[in-house]
């Protein structure tokens, strides 16, 4: 891959130094994320492959543009599995892209978040050089965790040549269950879950349903069952719900049409929020999406006031604040970072918030 990442520094340099900015593009099927695209595309899904796979060691490492269904299938084969759930939102999504995105799926809440997987990240910044951060296990950190501040960066920092990631042995049993439940109901009794040893591995309520799913060894998983009662799905439908969650293809999600469609981020324990349109709620009540008709400085104003922060995360003015605006300290914080890794503000300029 040295000449493939020798032409890209070259085409990066000669940006940097017209000052043409760079639309970076792997599978595509994020693109709705964020603001506007803006600049010239480039495409860097040609960059794909597995650098190493040791199935006892936990870890993978992979170049960007690997297809994350392929990746997958490759750590099914040793019944392991990447533990934050990633949504790809199309057969062509890349592990450069779930990383970008820093989007997790229905098992965060209980297995964490992309950035906490992320082990190492080599990046080929603004100035056309490639950088290395990380490595192959999890103590090899001192200084600034950058392998971590790529996850969520929309392509603004550089692009993602290769990843290293921690993986996980799949768990033994699996049991989703389903209640008839309130929304003010469920967030009590997610809550309240939550405070007990129980193998909870995902949730989600809407329309007045609670699913429950557990995850671990045989004997928790059915101990848990019996003392929380409810409707067991069969495992066919649990699959196929779950897949609807993560890939927002169920029957919620294809209820939405063209409306809006707010991602919220709360404390599991925040009230109801009350606004006008339909709500899914995940991660024992930390996430909620929401559709309708609320305007947006209604939105964000009521997410603020409950503790939490709320993104346009599709349809909607995507020109516009896609993201809660910063408070100045972070913002000076992001300007540096930015001037650090592309100085002449190449990539994915606006992508995140403008002026970056």
């Amino acid at each position: 891959m040295s000449e493939l990442y020798s032409a890209w520094a070259e085409r990066v340099q000669a940006a940097a130094a017209q000052g043409a900015p760079l639309s970076l593009r792997g599978g595509g099927t994020k693109a709705f994320y964020g603001r506007a695209a803006q600049g010239e595309p480039f495409d860097v899904s040609a960059n794909s492959g597995v650098i190493a796979y040791e199935p006892t060691e936990l870890v993978v490492t992979v170049r960007g543009g690997m297809r994350l269904g392929e990746l997958e299938s490759l750590l099914a084969g040793q019944n392991q599995f990447l533990a934050f759930e990633p949504p790809h939102f199309g057969a062509d999504a890349t592990v450069a892209g779930c990383v970008a995105a820093g989007l997790s799926g229905p098992r965060r809440a209980s297995a964490g978040a992309v950035r906490d997987f992320m082990l190492g990240v080599k990046l080929l910044d603004g100035r056309g050089q490639i950088l290395s951060f990380g490595g192959q296990v999890m103590k090899n950190v001192a200084g600034y965790d950058v392998s971590r501040l790529v996850a969520g960066s929309l392509g603004t920092l550089g692009i993602i040549l290769e990843v290293s990631l921690k993986v996980l042995p799949r768990p033994v049993a699996e049991v989703t269950l389903s209640f008839a439940m309130t929304e003010l109901d469920a967030i009590a009794r997610l809550n309240g879950w939550g405070g007990q040893a129980l193998p909870v591995s995902a949730s989600a309520w809407a329309d007045g349903r609670l699913w429950l799913r557990l995850s671990g060894a045989e004997a928790a998983v059915r101990a848990a069952t019996a003392q929380l009662g409810g409707e067991r799905l069969a495992e066919s439908e649990a699959d196929a719900f779950w897949h609807g969650v993560r890939e927002q293809s169920g029957d919620w999600f294809r209820a939405l049409g063209e409306r809006p469609l707010w991602r919220v981020s709360l404390p599991s324990s925040a009230a109801p929020m009350r606004l006008p349109g339909t709500q899914l709620i995940e991660w024992g009540g930390a996430l909620r999406w929401l559709t309708g008709d609320a305007a947006a400085a209604d939105v964000r104003a009521r997410a603020v006031a409950l503790g939490g922060h709320a993104t346009l995360f599709r349809g909607g003015d995507r020109d516009s604040a896609i993201f809660t605006p910063l408070p100045g300290p972070s913002t000076i914080i992001h300007q540096r970072l930015k001037d650090a890794f592309d100085p002449a503000r190449i990539f994915n300029p606006g992508r995140l918030y403008e002026g970056l």
